[in-house]
């Protein structure tokens, strides 16, 4: 199984987790909105799939900003994924039930290849644009129809087209017809302290996919009202291709919806390997012991002690060993 292909069969049970938190949520609570889309994508006459998960939030009654985990399938020698910025203008009709809208940002993508010199596959990174056209329907209960038409134009890689549909839910409703224009600001920091145990998968991001038990526990804090910092220790278990133990520090933008029960984060920084195993082909040996670490997570708090959460991370290497973390666990807020 290819890494892509695993990262799209392991992203459908978070996301089904989450849906099924927002659909259990009080119809009351307090326009951000989350969704998924997946579709045909179309490349230099190949065809795949593509998928998206989506946080968006208004800017006012015609703008908008999104971010987003885009999955462009399987070309031919390329599995590539990668997180993208947008900001989006946007044109309400039908007494807002209907939403046109157009956006366009950066893109960075994660590309595993055919090697180029020696070896099986490389972990390639670059950069790209990422142009939509969207078209969405506001439904009464907080849920969202869209098509949506992305275009990729990818530095040093081939450029794609693909057409995808989903649904969407609003995380802040109006209580009128069609999306938030601003969302509601805050008067406090979005988390207090955590302290959270997880425990998954690291799959190594190779043409087979290598996979391997891991764990971590990490240590959060709220900065400011939308920024939290953390620090961690990850054991990325002992896998012979991907046996990594290190520590992490990672900012994070976050936002928390019903009542600051539900909260979802991205978040950066970098992991040093303080133990490393590299019994990869070839007998790879770590080009530097940093390397960078892209995550988003999700958490529902339970009362003011207890939390779980859900989080996938992108270990982003220098020497072809990109592996993506997938956990779940519990914490305790103090």
């Amino acid at each position: 199984m290819s890494a892509n292909r695993y990262r799209k069969h392991h992203l459908a049970p978070l996301s089904a987790i989450l849906f099924s938190a927002l659909a259990g949520l009080s119809p009351h609570a307090q326009a951000q909105e989350f969704s998924l889309l997946a579709g045909p994508l179309f490349s230099a006459g190949t065809n795949t799939y593509s998928w998206s998960a989506n946080y968006r939030e208004g800017l006012g009654r015609y703008a908008a900003w999104s971010f987003s985990w885009l999955n462009e399938g399987h070309l031919p020698n390329h599995h590539r994924d990668g997180q993208a910025l947008q900001a989006w203008g946007r044109l309400p009709l039908w007494d807002d039930r209907l939403e046109l809208s157009a956006g366009a940002g950066p893109y960075r993508y994660f590309d595993t290849t055919a090697a180029s010199a020696g070896g099986d596959y490389s972990n390639t990174h670059g950069w790209g644009v990422l142009g939509s056209l969207r078209a969405a329907y506001y439904f009464d209960r907080r849920w969202i129809a869209q098509a949506q038409l992305n275009y990729v134009h990818a530095f040093g890689g081939p450029d794609t087209t693909a057409l995808m549909f989903g649904v969407g839910y609003q995380l802040e409703a109006s209580g009128e017809p069609g999306p938030r224009q601003r969302p509601v600001s805050r008067t406090s920091n979005a988390t207090g302290n955590e302290l959270t145990i997880l425990f998954g998968k690291t799959i190594l991001n190779s043409n087979e996919s290598e996979s391997s038990s891991a764990g971590s526990l990490e240590y959060r804090r709220g900065l400011w009202r939308y920024v939290d910092v953390s620090a961690s220790y990850i054991h990325e278990g002992g896998h012979i291709q991907s046996r990594r133990d290190g520590v992490a520090a990672q900012l994070w933008a976050t936002r928390a919806f019903f009542g600051d029960r539900l909260a979802l984060s991205a978040g950066v920084g970098p992991y040093v390997a303080i133990k490393q195993t590299d019994n990869v082909p070839q007998d790879r040996t770590g080009d530097g012991r940093v390397s960078a670490l892209f995550a988003v997570s999700a958490s529902y708090r339970f009362g003011s002690r207890w939390l779980a959460r859900v989080s996938w991370n992108r270990i982003v290497t220098r020497y072809n060993r990109d592996t993506d973390l997938i956990e779940g666990g519990i914490g305790a807020r103090f």
